[in-house]
């Protein structure tokens, strides 16, 4: 499978939704007092968007999976930050649940997308257009 650009990928699309969300809640006035937490939040949820178009201009199949479990980690480290904004009050629980269900949406198509490409890769470096 190849893309012409990261932007075809469903999963980068649907990362930039989750991007979106948490900056949504890192620029409240109570969260920027809180920079750590905003920081790491939102650096991790732009990491998976990064790691997608980064993985996308990969060589090999194998080196695009590996940019592919970037992003799905960073999308797990997205969904523990949102526990703790939580747990904070920087969040309401339905905007939590909001955002917990698109990091887990992200993280199931990345798994998906692996999981094709495991089963399709090829040793030959990856033709680009």
């Amino acid at each position: 499978m190849v893309f012409k650009s990261f932007e075809e990928i469903e999963a980068w699309q649907e990362g930039r939704i989750l991007s979106k969300m948490v900056h949504s809640f890192t620029r409240r006035a109570m969260t920027k007092r809180d920079w750590t937490w905003a920081n790491q939040t939102n650096s991790a949820a732009l990491s998976v968007t990064a790691n997608i178009a980064e993985g996308n201009d990969a060589q090999t199949d194998p080196e695009f999976i590996n940019f592919l479990g970037y992003s799905k980690r960073s999308a797990a480290e997205v969904r523990s930050h949102l526990y703790a904004g939580l747990d904070r009050g920087y969040l309401s629980k339905e905007e939590f649940e909001e955002a917990k269900k698109q990091a887990e949406k992200v993280a199931k198509m990345l798994a998906s997308l692996i999981r094709y490409l495991r089963k399709n890769q090829r040793s030959l470096p990856r033709q680009f257009s």
